[in-house]
């Protein structure tokens, strides 16, 4: 066996393990900006130590690796190490969690395209994806994020075609380094849209992005996507049900997903906990056994949100934080064996 199909096979196996035994993925990689915005509003300091014991509340929670297969973590926080001196990356590989890591630079204005925006971070990736892997992390995440503004003919063909190229070149990167790739681009649920226009523009989106995927030579089994759930605008006066989310998001995936990618693990974006979860279970339940790929979450404020309040920023409150995480985590994995 050659150092590609070597390379190649670590990649299927990792991927597949991110979702194995129906589990999911969470994310842990809010900048520094948002996780601070999140603090103060519960009026927790807004310090790197405060940041720290939070990141250490969740690694160390007691059967979080029944149900997360692997955890999204931040420059900041990769670096960082837990009560004990163990780096975060390899205190959830002791607890049996594969650690990630975003890397992307963050949405900025598109050129000549006003209120549209485009990922950056492609720039001295190689170098930075070979340093975040000798640190343990085995899989990243880049995010494009697509906006729906309907009195601007927003998105553009410029704007998803960017973000779709974008994706692509760091699969790529992500791929040649040995790392699985998380691709996610995500159709935000700002507006007041109707389902099936969420329908219209994730399948457009999906379609450019799978199509620069294969330009670009990515391996569709050594891949996970992490998209938005097809859903209303939050304004929309017509919000819909749990099985009305599924079907109208798996038609979509469907007609766009190549049947060889490892896994689909579904964004919140701005859902509820509990809509998030309903709706994942509902996707599972209606479409059990008919579906190429493992449909999965991975969450950020849908399974933290709970823990974070019930913590506060105190350490008394630290086993409660962890029961209010766990369980959480344990739901959205019930989720996918409904």
């Amino acid at each position: 066996m050659n150092e590609t199909q070597d390379r190649a096979g670590t990649l299927r196996e990792t991927a597949r393990q991110m979702l194995a035994d129906d589990k999911g993925l969470l994310a842990m990689d809010e900048s520094n900006p948002t996780c601070n915005k999140r603090f103060a509003a519960l009026g927790i300091p807004q310090t790197v130590e405060m940041r720290r014991a939070y990141r250490d509340l969740i690694v160390a929670t007691p059967r979080l690796a029944e149900s997360v297969g692997g955890a999204i973590l931040y420059d900041e926080t990769i670096r960082q190490q837990a009560h004990d001196g163990t780096p975060f990356a390899r205190a959830l590989e002791r607890a049996g969690i594969i650690a990630g890591i975003k890397v992307d630079e963050g949405a900025r204005p598109l050129a000549l395209h006003e209120g549209e925006l485009v990922t950056e971070g492609l720039d001295g990736l190689r170098d930075r994806l070979a340093e975040y892997a000798g640190m343990g992390a085995r899989f990243a995440k880049w995010r494009a994020v697509i906006t729906i503004a309907e009195e601007r003919g927003h998105p553009s063909d410029a704007c998803i075609g960017a973000n779709a190229h974008a994706l692509a070149r760091y699969a790529a990167l992500c791929q040649e380094a040995g790392i699985v790739p998380i691709v996610e681009p995500e159709v935000l649920m700002d507006g007041g849209h109707p389902i099936e226009r969420c329908a219209e523009v994730t399948e457009r989106t999906l379609a450019c992005v799978f199509a620069q995927l294969r330009g670009q030579g990515v391996a569709f089994d050594g891949m996970v996507l992490k998209p938005n759930m097809v859903v209303p605008g939050l304004k929309c006066l017509r919000q819909v049900t749990p099985d009305e989310v599924a079907d109208a998001t798996i038609e979509v995936f469907r007609r766009t997903v190549p049947a060889a990618v490892a896994g689909i693990a579904f964004l919140s974006g701005g859902q509820s906990a509990e809509d998030a979860t309903a709706r994942l279970a509902a996707m599972n339940r209606r479409w059990r056994g008919r579906l190429p790929w493992p449909v999965a979450f991975s969450f950020a404020r849908a399974i933290q949100d709970p823990a974070m309040r019930a913590w506060g920023g105190h350490a008394e409150n630290v086993q409660a934080a962890q029961r209010a995480l766990e369980e959480r985590a344990r739901a959205n994995r019930e989720a996918r064996r409904a």
